[in-house]
């Protein structure tokens, strides 16, 4: 099964009451938008992606510089968002299947999501759905708020998102039946027996203003975990330094089994700590000859695509480089730009200071380079 997944982020976000709309607001240096697309792509099922976007937050979008995904504008109400990206959807080859979500749901479970696409082998559709746990009342008349019913909660629910469905019929319910679309796509159907209902999640809430958001940040927070990261390296003749992937002109270089980078050593060891994944030394061994003389940038790669897959996220980093020259003032943006790139996060995320040590020891004396960092990350489940 071939999916495409549509992110309706286009709402206008009045009951957010912020001048940054929902889907662009962040947790951990990521917007909405982001987050959701972090999870997504760890499904090989997914072949396409679209955000649906509010023409006016043309600017904060592309602020975002999104790779991979394709942006269609919103219309004036969900439907129309909706139909507007099945309607350019629907003549591309390869999908058969399109996951419908609302971007102010971050908070879904990989394996929600994992269910959804399983499930859709032998349906239709199927829809995640939660038990309404609260008493229900209905007010018969709003001028007599005094005249209310209570309603039995056994048949009802709420339902979620994602919402998984046939491309060709969910095109045709749109286009054939825009009138009856209330609330989320399945009331388009007639016959809700064509639909899977599942389990939802909770967690898996609509952020409609800022308590929501509030909670949002709650759950987030209790997921962080933190890793501190250290590594020294002798300086000698005849070796290039590099600092943060970045290659730095100096009549010493940095001896070691790699190319000796002690910033993107500390990083990655700080990065594996976080996750409880062990040490640079246990994954990327000074034995083995296949790292002889390799760049600390590529290994760095390695492990930033393991923790992906385990749905660890980075949310911040401290650097400290402890050197008496060279400088880093000199070099920081750059060892910066190259830090984001690799760790696929913004730059914001990141904080490198240079410290010296008044020439006392070893690195006073110009014979080492030492890098101390802290890092923190999100696990996203």
């Amino acid at each position: 099964m071939s999916f495409c997944l549509i992110i309706l982020a286009g709402g206008n976000s009045h009951r957010f009451k912020s001048n940054i709309g929902k889907s662009y607001q962040k947790i951990a240096g990521k917007s909405l938008i982001e987050i959701n697309l972090d999870k997504a792509r760890k499904f090989k099922q997914i072949k396409k992606i679209i955000i649906v976007y509010n023409k006016k937050d043309t600017k904060r979008v592309q602020s975002l510089k999104l790779t991979n995904v394709e942006l269609v504008i919103g219309g004036k109400n969900r439907q129309q968002s909706t139909y507007n990206a099945l309607k350019y959807l629907i003549n591309k080859k390869g999908i058969s299947k399109v996951l419908i979500h609302d971007c102010a749901r971050p908070n879904f479970s990989l394996k929600l999501f994992d269910t959804i696409i399983r499930k859709m082998k032998n349906a239709r559709g199927v829809v995640p759905k939660i038990k309404i746990q609260d008493a229900v009342k209905q007010i018969i008349d709003s001028s007599k708020e005094e005249y209310i019913l209570g309603k039995k909660r056994d048949n009802l629910f709420l339902t979620q998102t994602p919402q998984a469905f046939n491309l060709k019929e969910i095109y045709q319910l749109h286009k054939n039946n825009p009138a009856k679309y209330k609330d989320d796509d399945i009331s388009l159907y007639m016959d809700l027996n064509k639909i899977k209902f599942i389990e939802g999640e909770k967690n898996n809430f609509k952020n409609t203003d800022q308590s929501d958001f509030q909670n949002l940040k709650s759950i987030y927070k209790s997921k962080q975990s933190v890793g501190i990261g250290f590594d020294v390296h002798r300086l000698v003749p005849k070796r290039k330094l590099y600092l943060a992937g970045l290659r730095i002109k100096s009549r010493l270089g940095t001896l070691g089994h790699s190319d000796g980078d002690p910033v993107l050593h500390s990083i990655t060891d700080a990065i594996l700590g976080a996750c409880n994944m062990g040490d640079i030394g246990q994954m990327f061994s000074d034995k083995s000859k296949k790292f002889k003389n390799i760049k600390s940038t590529i290994l760095l790669n390695l492990v930033i695509e393991s923790i992906k897959s385990k749905g660890y996220f980075i949310n911040n980093m401290d650097i400290n480089i402890i050197l008496q020259t060279p400088k880093i003032n000199n070099y920081k943006n750059k060892m910066i730009n190259n830090i984001a790139k690799i760790c696929e996060i913004s730059k914001n995320q990141i904080n490198i200071k240079g410290k010296t040590t008044e020439k006392l020891g070893v690195i006073g004396e110009e014979k080492a380079i030492a890098c101390e960092v802290i890092t923190s990350v999100i696990k996203y489940d």
